[in-house]
């Protein structure tokens, strides 16, 4: 076997063994196939595809490429939630200490953000004193004690995943359905949870464009997920706009607190909906209830202060300074106005989220220093009446807020 004849039968189309995966996984995980080669062979699957037993074998062989976390210490139905990424996307902020407080037991590990797409860990880290980088035991401690753990992926868990996706990223082979989904799915599964709700966005704010495509894509993901015997489902919904009213990391972590806190005036009701359709799944998995009832829990625990109570108790558990749960002032503020009446129409999730990047509040590479305190508030959302010279947006800057960034920031809106 060698990594010519695996290249040729898939830029012929044909399929690839269980055998022909392993060797090609293990064999870049450990250096022994170059890149270039890889690269080739990244791009036959890109333009070719794979068939359902292709991705299965290669999901296993990520996942067994490096540590699979073991959960079984902790009681009860263990869920998780995924994300495929959006601009303003704080879902799991809300959904996690939901669960908890619902006496669900959530043990997640989330990345960090590049690019458009804000990274769970990094809005943690913007509270004062938080710590994402637990050991395995106190992971699994923080779960026992209080229902919730999350904390950045392991080092060693899905090695050949790093290194592929981070390949793919500069070969323009990441919009592939077999490669996300084995992705995804590998490092869910290497996690160790017993469920898990897949959050697929579409739209020009995430991978997937169009609702046809993203449900592709999640249902072949449920598909691998059930073959390593995990319960999932999935919900697909709508990254043409940003989630929510804020965009970057402290201002989403405060608009979270605000959901859980029933502060809606600081919200968005597509913030909330969103939330509470993902949390009353991840009910739904843990118990076997139907969707009203999971949903009149959820709602429940939101409203009598349970949930952010212990959103706050999760905090501290990992050390973050609960007197830190505050916006903190920037040098630049700077109000964003329409420049015509009309009704909003869409605010760009793409352009909205280039904007953070520019302002610091998102990577263009994973070296990139994060201003956790820069950010934007959406003032008028899809649907909103506006009439010339009102508030858009707000702008949160530590550098200053330049013509460009104005430009950017008026044009998202597209008002009619």
């Amino acid at each position: 076997m060698n990594i010519l004849s695996i290249i040729e039968k898939k830029k012929h189309q044909q399929p690839l063994t269980k055998e022909e995966i392993q060797f090609f996984v293990s064999g870049y995980t450990k250096e022994e196939i170059p890149d270039y080669q890889i690269s080739s062979l990244l791009m036959a699957i890109r333009l070719n595809g794979m068939d359902d037993e292709e991705m299965f074998y290669l999901t296993e062989a990520m996942v067994n490429s490096g540590d699979v976390i073991h959960l079984s210490e902790i009681e009860g139905f263990k869920v998780d939630k995924h994300s495929t990424g959006g601009v303003g996307d704080k879902v799991t902020l809300i959904v996690a200490p939901i669960l908890a407080a619902l006496n669900i037991p959530v043990a997640k590990f989330s990345g960090r953000g590049l690019g458009i797409t804000g990274g769970t860990v990094d809005k943690l880290e913007s509270i004062q004193g938080f710590n994402v980088e637990l050991s395995q035991q106190d992971f699994i401690d923080n779960v026992k004690k209080y229902n919730i753990a999350v904390a950045g992926q392991t080092g060693n868990l899905c090695p050949a995943d790093k290194k592929l996706y981070a390949l793919r990223d500069v070969t323009g082979t990441v919009d592939s359905i077999p490669l996300i989904a084995s992705s995804i799915i590998s490092k869910k599964i290497a996690s160790g949870s017993d469920g898990i709700v897949l959050d697929v966005k579409y739209g020009n704010g995430a991978f997937m464009k169009t609702q046809e495509d993203a449900k592709v894509l999640a249902e072949k993901m449920c598909e691998i997920g059930r073959r390593f015997g995990r319960k999932v489902v999935y919900t697909l919904s709508d990254m043409n706009n940003p989630l929510g009213r804020y965009i970057g990391n402290k201002v989403e972590v405060v608009e979270a607190l605000d959901v859980l806190s029933g502060n809606v005036a600081n919200t968005h009701a597509d913030l909330i909906d969103d939330c509470v359709e993902v949390a009353s799944l991840m009910y739904m998995l843990a118990t076997d209830c139907t969707k009203e009832r999971a949903m009149e829990k959820v709602k429940a625990v939101m409203a009598n202060a349970q949930a952010r109570d212990k959103f706050l108790e999760f905090v501290q558990a990992q050390g973050g300074q609960v007197a830190d749960l505050k916006t903190n002032a920037t040098a630049y503020t700077v109000e964003i106005t329409a420049n015509g009446a009309g009704t909003i129409a869409s605010v760009d999730a793409l352009a909205i989220g280039e904007l953070s990047v520019m302002l610091g509040a998102g990577r263009l590479t994973k070296e990139s220093k994060l201003d956790f305190d820069a950010g934007i508030k959406i003032v008028a959302k899809q649907g909103d009446t506006v009439q010339t010279g009102d508030t858009l947006a707000v702008v949160y800057a530590n550098i200053p807020v330049t013509d460009e960034m104005k430009i950017k920031a008026v044009s998202a809106f597209t008002i009619q």
